[in-house]
């Protein structure tokens, strides 16, 4: 598997938020993310991030926040339909992945130990997942672990 680091800016997301573990639901949510992003014209360069917000290990399965957002710039101007944040920018490991479930988690078992064969540590940030309208149609997604 491939790594390359790229400084990540801080994004402004418009984003929806789904409570309960994490799998197969999350993609409920992105599709109601999506949706919405069409119906406002946002869908043509969208960029957009899965963002799991808490770690099941330590988390309640039931409460578990995983967060879905597409970048919009500072002038664009949202309504109560969709609420807000900022996305932390920074240092992150990227690995691209093909989008199925099995290669997703054969991506979550080899990243950790790669990165600590490369040095790197992880930041205390969400992993987040990572879209483009072009990755989208080929079937693929990036992991982009945060490392100081």
């Amino acid at each position: 598997m491939h790594m390359n680091v790229e400084i990540l800016p801080n994004y402004r997301l418009a984003y929806m938020r789904r409570v309960g573990p994490y799998g197969p639901r999350n993609n409920e949510i992105m599709t109601r993310l999506k949706r919405w992003a069409s119906a406002n014209n946002l869908m043509s360069a969208a960029i957009l991030f899965g963002i799991p917000q808490d770690n099941p290990q330590v988390t309640q399965p039931e409460k578990c926040r995983y967060d879905v957002g597409i970048v919009i710039t500072e002038a664009y101007q949202l309504d109560d339909s969709i609420a807000e944040q900022t996305f932390s920018g920074g240092k992150y490991a990227i690995y691209l992945v093909e989008h199925t479930e099995e290669a997703l988690q054969q991506a979550w078992s080899e990243i950790f130990p790669l990165l600590q064969k490369s040095g790197h540590q992880i930041d205390n940030k969400p992993i987040v997942e990572r879209y483009s309208v072009e990755m989208l149609a080929r079937g693929y997604c990036e992991l982009c672990v945060p490392i100081l």
